[in-house]
């Protein structure tokens, strides 16, 4: 057994172990990769010859990464467990011959309520919230990028959502709703709740992706003698598949919470989401010597906002949105200009700038997809109302979202995308976004379809999601549409999900510089925020007799806009996968990586002795 000693007393004890770069804790860490995937063996960097021409399989997977993905299913299940309860809670009063919790009179049509402040408020409350958790990590990411580091970041989210839980379930106790004092609690728990997942969210990928081990294409032979490459990209997609699998696992929190809702109360559908919760400080206090962590280095978002002032001073307005616009800020460029000036980066990381902004260009197509996901302001929540449930909780039906996702993702890992990779097909990140918009936007008309027969054939007419379609004695009047049809629209949006959410979040950890990936993890959280904020903008409007165009004009939108979104980034599915990583610069390098001291071949040729040097100390 081989023992290899680096700098900082960093000691690697066996053939294939790498250091455990960590905050605190150990010096040495399990060997990752006889996991799950291909192994590295005796692989050599790949050539040119042999990235185009030999098949790509997904590497290994650390025992961690799937710990991780654990996690992520912690917090999501607390996180849809409450969320998707929401809207009854808020929306509905509590129902005429109830337990006095918000659950309905058993063998009746009506539905689970609480607070009475009707669709437009339990829409606003919906979409603030999750404006909020979607938006506040834009903070969040660059607080763990430049301050606290990412780790001890999710453990502060931690702990806050804790409270907000403990919160919730106050507020639901039936003395406390029946007193009309549950509003202010509720609200209160709301937002603390978004605060500690926007602590959460935009660090547990990125976390997540420092522990894959591939950086680069390598060639291997695999058992049978075939010899292939271990492409990262391919491997970063597996992680994420498992990573998404796990969140939507966590969302059928939302199925046992609807039901203890409209069977129970809803004190007891905020509890179990709460005692899920709990498990994550054990489960992070058992993996937090075991991670590869990276200290926070302070982010670089400054040193961006001045490149991109000197861009705008050098190449004018009229450049914004042209090739070239980021050479005025490249060293070598600006010291051959008539006005030579001393940066603090290189050109290198300019080009690691133009990447960022790339990948932030890719995602502002995606709000439109989620809303063609949802609907537009809560329409969604007004036809569930609509139809006829025969003692269905109305809001159950969405968890046919997760359980495609379930079921469609083990099809997507290890069905067709190796057989596209067998086949030599690039099925790249970009046409598959393309694919998600496009399918997605012609799946939600669905919904469209579902309203206007709902409209249609209900006895309150184009009213139907209306509080006063009730009968006499305050029951509610629906249509003889089952809601089951609604699973439909659902089910074909999801699949969408796979290849588009998947895929950004590839795109947001592979394109951002090492110091602001939780800031761009951000920015892609940050899409969600911005289909919220129009989801709120819109909520007084989504009301009768409208919510038929609620769900067909987005339609229309993103229809065009998946066209347009493949016009403009098709040639990056060209690209060969790399991580804005300045050319793999370890962890023991102690010259600065954004100096302009170096050009960029004396960059290169350290990445390449970096890359020298990892493959000698696994072998």
């Amino acid at each position: 057994m081989a023992t290899h000693v680096l700098e900082e007393a960093q000691v690697v004890v066996g053939s294939e172990a790498p250091p455990a770069f960590a905050e605190k804790g150990p010096m040495f860490h399990a060997d990752p990769y006889n996991q799950h995937g291909a192994e590295i063996g005796d692989a050599v960097p790949s050539t040119e010859e042999e990235l185009s021409t030999l098949r790509r399989v997904a590497g290994s997977i650390p025992i961690t990464a799937y710990l991780l993905c654990i996690v992520e299913f912690a917090e999501r299940g607390s996180f849809y467990g409450v969320k998707q309860v929401f809207s009854n809670f808020v929306n509905r009063p509590l129902p005429a011959g109830g337990n006095g919790g918000g659950a309905p009179p058993r063998g009746t049509q009506q539905t689970a309520g609480a607070l009475g402040k009707g669709t437009v408020v339990a829409a606003a409350v919906v979409s603030s919230f999750s404006f909020l958790v979607y938006g506040l990590p834009m903070f969040g990411g660059w607080l763990a990028d430049a301050k606290w580091g990412r780790f001890r970041t999710i453990c502060v989210g931690i702990a806050i959502c804790g409270l907000g839980h403990v919160i919730m379930v106050i507020a639901a106790i039936p003395s406390v709703l029946q007193a009309g004092n549950a509003y202010a609690p509720f609200m209160i728990s709301v937002y603390i709740l978004a605060i500690g997942s926007a602590l959460f969210k935009p660090c547990i990928s990125v976390v997540l992706l420092d522990q894959n081990p591939h950086k680069k294409p390598v060639t291997t032979t695999l058992k049978t003698g075939e010899k292939v490459i271990i492409d990262p990209g391919a491997t970063t997609e597996r992680i994420m598949l498992w990573f998404y699998l796990l969140i939507n696992l966590g969302g059928f929190m939302g199925v046992p919470t609807a039901y203890l809702a409209k069977l129970v109360a809803f004190w007891p559908a905020f509890l179990l989401p709460g005692i899920i919760y709990f498990l994550l400080p054990p489960l992070l206090w058992y993996l937090h010597p075991r991670l590869i962590l990276h200290k926070p280095g302070g982010s670089d978002l400054g040193n961006i906002f001045k490149i991109l002032g000197i861009c705008l001073r050098r190449g004018g307005l009229k450049s914004i949105g042209r090739k070239g616009f980021f050479n005025h800020a490249k060293p070598s460029v600006i010291a051959e200009s008539s006005h030579p000036i001393s940066v603090p980066w290189s050109d290198l990381f300019i080009s690691d700038v133009e990447r960022t902004f790339q990948a932030c260009g890719i995602f502002l197509f995606t709000p439109i997809f989620f809303i063609n996901d949802g609907g537009v302001g809560g329409a969604s929540d007004a036809l569930s109302v609509m139809l006829t449930t025969n003692g269905v909780p109305n809001d159950v039906i969405s968890n046919f979202n997760p359980l495609v996702i379930l079921l469609g993702v083990p099809v997507f890992n290890y069905g067709l995308y190796p057989l596209l990779r067998k086949y030599r097909i690039n099925f790249g990140p970009i046409m598959r976004m393309f694919l998600g918009m496009l399918i997605c936007s012609i799946g939600s008309i669905g919904w469209a379809i579902i309203t206007h027969y709902a409209y249609t054939t209900g006895p309150c007419g184009d009213h139907a999601s209306s509080l006063t379609c009730v009968d006499a004695d305050g029951v509610s009047l629906v249509s003889p549409i089952s809601i089951w049809w609604t699973a439909l629209p659902l089910s074909i949006t999801a699949l969408c999900e796979i290849l588009v959410n998947v895929t950004a979040y590839g795109i947001a950890y592979s394109r951002a510089p090492k110091n602001m990936r939780g800031l761009i993890s951000a920015v892609n959280c940050f899409m969600s925020a911005i289909q919220y904020a129009i989801n709120l903008a819109t909520a007084p409007a989504i009301s009768d007799p409208h919510i038929v165009w609620a769900f067909a004009g987005p339609s229309i939108v993103g229809f065009v806009s998946a066209w347009v979104f493949l016009y403009i980034y098709k040639d990056l599915d060209h690209e060969e996968y790399v991580l804005n990583d300045d050319l793999y610069d370890n962890e023991t390098n102690a010259s600065t990586p954004h100096s302009n001291k170096n050009s960029d071949v004396e960059a290169e040729s350290k990445a390449m002795e970096a890359g020298v040097d990892e493959k000698n100390l696994r072998q």
